[in-house]
């Protein structure tokens, strides 16, 4: 029963505010993008956290006794105004930052930390989960019911609910402090990555560079409206491609040097302080809920269960990844001294003589490769693969609102019986106020409880936009970091649960990566390169010589992709580990990978103070070994293909949409594994696929 109280709010709100209104139109609703503003954002919270409160309230006191109708049910249906605010919050903030926006991001992070304390230790509200998940008579509900009492139990437990009230006050603080802190996190980086740049003067200062390269760099000048020819922004999409082909090694130290040290500058913008009041913080967290260090906290309800699992499984892929980098520099160094390089080579000249290394190895030049890689073709590739594995199609729409012009949206359905499934809003272009990277969300989940409800799932990425007309070319890190995301997409696009709290991408975070990194293999199949690899002046498909020489170099750089990654992963966990010890970034990053025997030639891929996977949020904090920890999951499950007749084999597709794509989080995700490959993965597969000689870790 919903409250007069709450009717009021929500007549009220609904009929004053946008945010507030229910979405209409077609597919169930979507959002109605082109009657949002900025300034609606904090009355639109004003009233739907109030909201949210009394229907939290109304479940808590029912005087009747605990059902999981009356009570879990009840949850899942609670909050939907709130949850569509979030959702343009959470597209302005990603996408649509600005010096406007900033303050009320500022504001807000630290009230919507308290409402999620709130929920979580109203004491009425856990004792009827806790009474529902003791229940005997839980077993009489049907296995997603008593999945989704069990996940409600374990997230209250773990966010504190069974402390004392002073515990729980204490908690509440540090969650409401630590959203402050987040938030500022992501505006420093955010500041330096839009405000950054290093100006190319004079045409030699363009040499080596694609031509694709140039002319952004020459429109990013015009854009800013700088009087220089060129500018190399600070963000990965400018940065890794310059420091693979500048011949300008006094530029390429720059641009490094620029992109390595943000949040690291000692201005205004510097993460240093904030991040270690966030470690205090969660130190002082994990303390107050009964575990050692923030890290067992965190891992506490994830597959590796401790942190002890996941350093045993990074370490021993470290070695042979750090033994694979002394070999590949040992060649790059061969060709500067050849050419009468009187250096060694820095991290500034890795990505550059490394490419260098490829083409006398292997005779693949990547910017040869890259002219058959063009955006929007492997985008189709995308949507073919989504085809031949789930049976799903895609159709391009314009008859719904987008918060940019560079958003584009399609309809997804089912190629057999034509019944839509979801929307895929896609938005692929670096700009300012967009955070660096690339990503998934979903605007709205699947659900079946009350009646189907269609997924709003989006893509967003970071390419550099090219002249008007021009397609865009995009490197084959990128090409993958495209079906990488798309997967995400694909979690959510397949779901077909019940409630919509255990639906798509909603699993442990080390087993989310898994449906997305699997799917990256796919656009090294013959099948999508010859039919979307095509080059971007004639059309012409990319020649199965140019294929065979992609194949025989798919493992060249592993090591370099490899000890970046897990150092990164490593420093993490470490850093959590540490617990209340007052640390001094700088010293940490250094002593810790000197310790590790970190190649001097490469730097973490997300150096401290820039790393904001574990500081602009608790996602991936004690977490970011979940890349690799999904990565043996991945490779595994893909040589269930391998085994079979292919690639492209219905049958084992059709056992991956069952057990992984389609099922959520209704199920252990273990169990789920093991319904598809039949047995736990076995970690050799992971070997393989990068190249290295040995391996002795577990992911099970």
């Amino acid at each position: 029963m919903i409250s007069s109280t709450m009717l009021s709010i929500n007549a009220q709100g609904n009929s004053d505010n946008p945010l507030l209104k229910k979405w209409t139109g077609p597919y169930g609703g979507v959002p109605a993008f082109n009657e949002y503003n900025i300034s609606q954002i904090k009355p639109a919270f004003d009233v739907a956290i109030k909201e949210r409160l009394s229907e939290i309230d109304a479940i808590a006191n029912n005087p009747k006794a605990a059902t999981f109708e009356n009570t879990i049910a009840q949850m899942e249906r609670s909050g939907k105004d709130f949850k569509r605010v979030m959702t343009v919050y959470g597209i302005y903030s990603s996408n649509l930052n600005s010096p406007e926006f900033g303050p009320i991001e500022r504001e807000m992070g630290p009230i919507l930390a308290s409402l999620s304390s709130k929920i979580y230790q109203n004491k009425k509200l856990f004792k009827r989960i806790e009474s529902l998940y003791n229940s005997p008579d839980k077993e009489k509900l049907t296995s997603e019911q008593q999945r989704l009492i069990w996940l409600n139990y374990t997230n209250f437990v773990k966010e504190g609910a069974n402390l004392d009230g002073e515990a729980k006050e204490k908690v509440a603080q540090i969650n409401s402090e630590l959203a402050g802190y987040f938030s500022k996190f992501s505006q420093n980086l955010l500041a330096e990555e839009n405000n950054q740049y290093v100006a190319l003067i004079n045409q030699g200062d363009f040499d080596g560079l694609p031509e694709g390269l140039k002319k952004a760099a020459m429109a990013q000048a015009k854009e800013r409206n700088l009087n220089v020819l060129g500018v190399i922004g600070n963000t990965r999409s400018f940065v890794d491609p310059f420091l693979t082909f500048s011949t300008n090694r006094e530029l390429r130290a720059k641009v490094w040097s620029m992109y390595v040290k943000r949040g690291d500058n000692d201005n205004e913008f510097d993460n240093k302080s904030t991040l270690v009041k966030t470690l205090q913080l969660r130190a002082k967290k994990a303390k107050l809920l009964g575990f050692p260090t923030f890290a067992h906290w965190n891992l506490s309800n994830k597959m590796a269960k401790t942190p002890e699992r996941t350093m045993e499984l990074m370490l021993s892929v470290w070695e042979p990844a750090v033994a694979q980098v002394h070999k590949d520099v040992a060649a790059m160094q061969e060709i500067v001294d050849a050419e009468g390089g009187n250096f060694k080579i820095s991290p500034w000249d890795y990505r550059y003589y490394s490419e260098k290394v490829r083409k006398e190895k292997y005779d693949l030049d990547q910017n040869v490769v890259k002219e058959y890689l063009q955006l929007e073709k492997l985008r189709e590739g995308m949507f073919w693969v989504a085809g031949e594995l789930f049976d799903l199609q895609f159709k391009q729409i314009s008859n719904v609102p987008v918060y940019h012009a560079d958003v584009r949206v399609w309809e997804v359905s089912n190629k057999t019986t034509g019944k839509v499934v979801g929307l895929w809003y896609f938005d692929p272009y670096a700009r300012k106020g967009k955070r660096s990277g690339a990503w998934m969300n979903a605007y709205r989940n699947q659900e079946k409880m009350d009646g189907a409800v269609l997924t709003i799932v989006s893509n967003n990425s970071n390419f550099i936009k090219g002249a008007d007309n021009e397609p865009i070319l995009i490197s084959w890190s990128d090409a993958t970091t495209l079906f990488h995301e798309f997967g995400h997409a694909l979690h959510g696009l397949c779901s077909n649960v019940n409630y919509p709290s255990l639906a798509g991408t909603a699993v442990a975070r080390d087993y989310v990566e898994f449906p997305s990194q699997i799917l990256e293999r796919w656009l090294e199949t013959p099948e999508v390169l010859s039919k979307f690899a095509l080059h971007y002046k004639t059309n012409e498909p990319i020649p199965m010589a140019l294929v065979e020489r992609i194949e025989k170099a798919s493992t060249f750089n592993s090591g370099f992709s490899t000890v970046e990654t897990i150092a990164s992963s490593l420093v993490d966990m470490k850093l959590h580990l540490a617990g209340e010890t007052l640390i001094d970034p700088s010293d940490f990053e250094r002593e810790t990978l000197s310790e590790l025997n970190m190649p001097n030639e490469i730097v973490m891929r997300h150096r401290i103070p820039q790393f904001g996977h574990i500081f602009s949020s608790d996602g991936y904090a004690a977490g970011y070994y979940s890349y690799l920890w999904s990565d043996v999951i991945s490779t595994d499950a893909f040589e269930a293909f391998t085994e079979g007749k292919g690639p492209y084999d219905k049958e084992v597709a059709k056992r991956l949409y069952d057990s992984v794509f389609s099922v959520g989080n209704t199920t252990d995700q273990e169990d789920a594994y093991r319904s598809f490959r039949g047995r736990d993965p076995k970690t050799d597969a992971l070997m393989r696929s990068r190249g290295f000689d040995s391996f002795k870790g577990e992911a099970k």
